[in-house]
């Protein structure tokens, strides 16, 4: 008998918390980290006769989000209760959006290796409000928070269009890339504020029939990690169910919630899976439902500018930047805005690119912010890359006036002329300084006579003692030539 031929289906449901001030239907700060059940109103408290006012600014947050995946809008949208029964719920319902969402059929373009695309369908965006929090580790009890309840969150579903573990991840990197240019979503996956729940199941061709594994949704992956492993352990269990019971179908057994142990690296069962009229979803009757007007459609396409994949597909072909540069760039749209910014005030491209993924992100990661919150200008960038470039100094001490524009906030040029940094390249000043390091370091030279393994690890070495010798000031390309020379020389 042939071996079956499996192919994995995967389609995503992510939850995005908005980025607004308050809540999805009241006035309740949202903040993280606050005291348990500190920031909740008798909206959001599901009190008795409360009644919600909807966020304008969640609105306008789905709907560019909406528009940057191509979807087609609702011009008319309403909202539903989904009706169910949870500590954390205090309404015991769920505001959300049914059968009229705000965005349908949409699409969205993930990138492959090598710079092409293929295209993932979006089934659906919607709006809705979160849940509270329940505790339950080392307790007798649960403990409710309800902070987090009437959180806006934006809903977005995937058409079953993903292959692997692998693929599925990179989706949701390029997700959160996506909403965070947007400036919808902080998108901190360790606060909660992206979740992600694949859906997967497989297709088993045997024998001329085509046999389907039950649809199993692994719950509330808060990284990329868990996502690529949960997708990846799953195709192989269901696949390992198959073959020891023909009988595991999705027909014979339906759909299942599953949840993610990452100590493990392995799914649990938690539950069967709910069908849309579980939740007895009706109409929410104190909440009008919205209209988009053409107007609203365009200043939320006024809104989206140049989306992270058009921008790296334009520094790859344009700049030449390599795809690992771009990505990093473009993890943080004022970052990629700031490095935009000082290219087009002169700045060469190739240095520009090296020096923030390199010092500038240092001292970025140093202060726990991005380069663009450094507070350095487009204009500083641009001129500490054209001093670079121009051979006016190295690599090293770039790095140095680098630090010394935050501390001071002067020019790249200023900080050079006044404390005498510029790159010397005088020959005769230059040969001293080799000749010098050389009469220092037998054994280097040693080393590179008797040792051919070790002739360009001497070279570095003295390299590196020229420019202690001459505080910076020497050209690392033109001593490492003289170097070599003398060497052979001798």
């Amino acid at each position: 008998m042939s071996e079956p031929v499996i192919r994995p289906i995967i389609g995503l449901e992510i939850h995005v918390q908005l980025a607004t001030r308050t809540k999805m239907f009241c006035g309740c700060p949202l903040e993280f980290g606050a005291e348990p059940n500190s920031r909740v109103c008798p909206v959001c408290g599901g009190l008795p006769g409360a009644l919600p006012v909807i966020n304008r600014q969640a609105v306008e947050f789905a709907l560019r989000t909406a528009l940057a995946l191509n979807c087609t809008i609702g011009r008319l949208t309403k909202w539903d209760r989904k009706n169910y029964f949870y500590p954390d719920l205090p309404k015991n319902y769920q505001v959300s959006q049914y059968d009229l969402p705000i965005g349908l059929a949409g699409r969205f373009d993930l990138p492959n290796d090598g710079g092409a695309t293929r295209s993932v369908r979006i089934r659906r965006v919607h709006l809705e409000e979160d849940a509270g929090k329940n505790s339950h580790e080392g307790l007798p009890h649960t403990r409710v928070d309800l902070n987090r309840a009437g959180t806006p969150l934006l809903e977005i579903v995937t058409e079953p269009d993903l292959a692997d573990g692998e693929e599925t991840a990179r989706f949701c990197v390029e997700l959160q890339r996506l909403v965070r240019h947007l400036g919808v979503s902080e998108a901190d996956m360790q606060k909660g504020q992206m979740r992600f729940e694949p859906n997967i199941n497989l297709s088993i061709q045997t024998g001329g029939a085509d046999a389907r594994t039950p649809i199993t949704e692994v719950k509330n992956l808060n990284s990329f990690r868990a996502v690529q492993g949960a997708v990846t352990f799953e195709i192989r269990r269901q696949a390992d169910e198959w073959r020891g019971n023909r009988d595991y179908t999705l027909e014979k057994v339906g759909k299942l919630n599953y949840g993610w142990n990452d100590a493990r690296g392995v799914t649990e069962f938690q539950r069967g899976k709910e069908e849309a009229h579980d939740y007895r979803y009706l109409p929410d009757p104190d909440l009008v439902p919205m209209i988009f007007e053409s107007s609203d459609l365009e200043r939320g396409r006024a809104a989206l500018g140049e989306l992270p994949l058009q921008r790296r597909h334009r520094w790859i072909t344009q700049r030449g930047m390599a795809e690992t540069d771009a990505e990093t760039l473009l993890a943080d749209r004022a970052t990629a805005d700031l490095f935009d910014a000082a290219a087009a005030a002169g700045a060469d491209s190739g240095v520009l690119c090296k020096q923030m993924i390199s010092f500038w992100s240092a001292e970025a990661n140093a202060r726990g912010a991005s380069i663009a919150g450094l507070g350095v200008s487009a204009a500083q960038v641009a001129e500490l890359a054209t001093l670079t470039a121009g051979g006016d100094i190295n690599a090293t001490t770039a790095a140095a006036v680098a630090a010394k524009v935050l501390v001071s906030g002067r020019g790249p040029r200023e900080i050079v002329e006044v404390e005498g940094l510029r790159q010397v390249r005088d020959e005769n000043a230059a040969a001293q300084w080799v000749d010098e390091a050389i009469a220092a370091n037998p054994k280097a030279v040693a080393d590179y006579r008797s040792n051919p393994k070790k002739a360009q690890a001497a070279i570095g070495f003295l390299r590196g003692q020229v420019m202690k010798i001459s505080a910076g000031k020497a050209d690392p390309r033109q001593v490492g030539e003289m170097i070599e020379k003398r060497l052979t020389e001798r």
